[in-house]
């Protein structure tokens, strides 16, 4: 039978949970975190493309990000590509062309960045590996398939809003785990179980701490990660949580009880 809409409105209102930053003290600690990143151009595996991508990290609020892939030349370097977006990460092409070139990117903010430069001769051999300074966030390697649909899903919706993608954090993911795993024990979908730690306590005894904003989304029953990120979206406490710009660490647990039925946990960090 399917589940009523309003009984999945009613889980879903009571199971939002989010810690704004309490201080502009804070924000201004956490803005220092912000970077911008960008890979050195590089050769396509067909050696028909030059590659470069930017990244914007553990920063509070959208911003445009603008990359632009330049030429060494005698006098002035030209800009052979530029492309900008608000979605923290863009990636550009262009066709290869023998030369030495170098990627640029800034978001606007004071966050300006010059990629190493690479000499290009179109043999599939050249410098084949992006090495950017930082690796963009990951939602592979961490957790089960369930779980990295759902970071998959909450930074598609992200991205819409303009915020940048979350990384899956194995310390942030052993969290929710714990406590859908609770969840589904007893029987009961809540933000804090009898006899169980809170959501920072239990944040902090994975082993993640420095952190300075945090919240959390619950839910039961939905048989899907789409089901589930779908019923958030729908609820403005959930929607709050995973359209919030300066959380950039997600995890995500997804338990079943003794009937089959699976308590979901995503839980958010500023980092």
């Amino acid at each position: 039978m399917r589940r009523p809409l309003g009984v999945l409105a009613g889980l879903v209102t009571v199971a939002a949970l989010g810690a704004p930053l309490g201080t502009a003290q804070a924000a201004t600690t956490s803005e220092a975190a912000c970077r911008v990143n960008v890979a050195k151009p590089r050769l396509g595996s067909k050696a028909q493309k030059i590659t470069s991508f930017a990244v914007r990290r553990g920063c509070f609020g959208p911003a445009l990000l603008r990359i632009r892939i330049k030429r060494a030349v005698p006098g002035r370097d030209p800009v052979v590509k530029s492309g900008a977006t608000r979605n923290g990460r863009i990636t550009l092409k262009i066709n290869c062309r023998p030369g030495t070139y170098y990627a640029f990117a800034t978001d606007y903010r004071g966050h300006t960045v010059k990629s190493k430069a690479a000499k290009l001769t179109c043999d599939p051999g050249d410098d084949a590996t992006p090495t950017p300074s930082t690796p963009p966030p990951s939602s592979g390697g961490v957790g089960t398939a369930v779980e990295n649909e759902v970071v998959k899903l909450t930074n598609a919706e992200r991205a819409k809003g303009g915020c940048g993608p979350l990384e899956h954090d194995p310390k942030l993911r052993a969290a929710a785990v714990g406590h859908s795993s609770d969840m589904a024990e007893q029987n009961k979908m809540a933000h804090k179980l009898p006899g169980r730690p809170d959501l920072r306590q239990r944040i902090e005894a994975a082993g993640l701490t420095g952190f300075r904003a945090w919240g959390e989304n619950v839910a039961w029953g939905q048989p899907s990660a789409a089901s589930v990120v779908r019923a958030w979206m729908n609820s403005s406490g959930h929607r709050a949580n995973i359209m919030n710009c300066r959380y950039n660490l997600i995890g995500v647990g997804a338990k079943k009880d003794g009937q089959g039925r699976i308590y979901w946990t995503q839980d958010f960090v500023t980092k």
